[in-house]
């Protein structure tokens, strides 16, 4: 009798020690982290100092900006009467324009300054998904309802490599050439709504592709304003260009 007790708990302690192994196990499960790492981007923020209509401040957790969203180079979408129209002089040769014009907006980004991983991850809605350095907000991977992709859009791209949607609203869905061209293809472009830092596509001398970069279309690195490292999104030439599969981190919120 004793040893059918013995086996008995020997059975029921296996048992839970399995369960217990289990549950910590999908815990644990995939890039989800019990205690993620917590980040400080408030030494990134001066790089959007002096932009004309673009303007931030710090809000207890977060930083606000205000951008009435004007592209600071010229384009083939302003006015023909503005000076800073100018006709499409890029490099593909099935451009499209698109009938809509640049027009001034009101747009206010709320991004958590310390940014970390978020345990339930959010995918990214159509509109502003962040901002670049020049105020100029950023859009997603996709052209449209139901996940459409920008197979066709992106004729519409000025030489810069953005458009305005049907409200006037400009934005960048791919690499920014205006911005790239000026500061370099390894520079910070600016911040999704998440607080986590947008980059271009070199990282020294070695050019980023998506195979480099998780399914958010990012990964952990050092870079020039971070040396410690921190979990960064990179522009790439191929879909998803900008973001992946939803936000890293927890996003903020948009007003319009």
């Amino acid at each position: 009798m004793k040893n059918y007790k013995f086996i008995f708990s020997f059975i029921v302690l296996t048992f839970f020690l399995a369960c217990s192994t289990d549950k910590n196990s999908t815990i644990n499960e995939g890039s989800e982290n019990i205690n993620p790492t917590i980040y400080d981007i408030r030494s990134i923020l001066s790089k959007f100092d002096n932009v004309e209509g673009l303007s931030y401040e710090i809000d207890g957790e977060f930083v606000i900006f205000t951008t009435d969203n004007l592209p600071d180079h010229k384009s083939p979408y302003w006015d023909k009467n503005s000076p800073m129209y100018e006709d499409y002089n890029g490099t593909n040769p099935n451009w499209d324009q698109n009938p809509n014009v640049i027009q001034r907006q009101n747009i206010t980004l709320k991004i958590p300054l310390n940014p970390k991983e978020a345990k339930d991850k959010q995918a990214t809605l159509l509109g502003p998904i962040g901002i670049s350095i020049n105020g100029v907000v950023f859009y997603n991977q996709y052209a449209g309802p139901n996940n459409q992709p920008l197979t066709n859009e992106i004729n519409s791209f000025d030489q810069y490599q953005g458009h305005p949607q049907n409200f006037g609203q400009y934005h960048y869905h791919i690499e920014p050439l205006y911005l790239t061209k000026r500061y370099g293809k390894s520079a910070f472009l600016g911040l999704l709504l998440d607080g986590f830092p947008v980059y271009g596509p070199l990282e020294g001398e070695t050019t980023i592709t998506n195979e480099d970069l998780d399914i958010y279309h990012g990964h952990i690195s050092a870079t020039d304003d971070f040396p410690e490292g921190i979990y960064h999104y990179n522009i790439t030439t191929e879909p998803p260009y900008l973001n992946g599969n939803g936000f890293y981190g927890t996003p903020g919120s948009v007003t319009e």
